[in-house]
């Protein structure tokens, strides 16, 4: 991608309604539309989307290739997807606004600050598809203890996460956790889950532009979802 283009898409998602950013992860500060500073923090649902409907994140999110479905799906539910590249939030919160999805937006930071925009109890579920693996760097991953114990500080008691990937090494690592957290339980687990005649959810039907990308390589997908305490 060329810097003009990345440029113009930085100065587009400067100027949507459903796009909130945070450029310095050393102040927690949110800027919203034409960069106004805005307050979301405990008041999401009714200051974003103008409800009191359960909220939805996807870490990692991308172009917002599960955040945009889901919205589809559940229009009596808010999804905001989570990314710290503003170029990839561009393309999904484009498309939200083209097709008036009222129910999504899109947070712009580290995934590390989810708490310092989110009050405890906030959100209901969260989903991670096809993250970067860091087969170098465990710590790095969506799934490691320090990242888990982030989410517990913004899920409902009993909130869902939602696992999704391809990489064994990464899959294998992240069941290696979960099952060694006292405050986990994991309420279902597959290695291959087109591999079954009925998928365990139908949002695991939508597939993402790797996930895509993988089962040509025949790949399997593999998912577990879990409740944190």
């Amino acid at each position: 991608m060329s810097k003009r283009n990345k440029l113009m898409k930085f100065s587009d998602i400067l100027r949507y309604p459903n796009v909130i950013e945070n450029y310095n992860h050393r102040d927690p500060k949110l800027l919203g539309e034409n960069g106004e500073e805005v307050e979301r923090k405990g008041v999401w649902a009714k200051t974003q989307f103008l409800n009191t409907h359960p909220i939805t994140l996807e870490l990692a999110c991308g172009r917002g290739e599960y955040t945009l479905p889901l919205a589809r799906k559940y229009p009596d539910r808010n999804f905001i997807g989570v990314d710290v590249k503003g170029a990839r939030i561009w393309k999904g919160a484009t498309i939200a606004l083209e097709e008036d999805l009222k129910n999504v937006a899109f947070l712009r930071t580290r995934i590390e600050q989810l708490e310092l925009f989110f009050s405890p109890e906030e959100v209901e579920e969260i989903w991670i598809t096809f993250p970067d693996p860091f087969p170098s760097k465990e710590n790095r991953r969506l799934t490691a203890s320090t990242f888990i114990n982030i989410y517990r500080k913004v899920l409902k008691k009993g909130g869902i996460l939602h696992f999704k990937t391809d990489a064994t090494d990464l899959f294998e690592y992240s069941v290696d956790v979960l099952k060694a957290d006292p405050d986990v339980e994991i309420l279902y687990l597959n290695r291959d889950i087109y591999a079954d005649s009925e998928l365990y959810v139908p949002e695991l039907a939508f597939k993402t532009y790797y996930e895509k990308m993988h089962l040509a390589k025949q790949k399997t997908i593999k998912y577990l979802q879990c409740t944190i305490h």
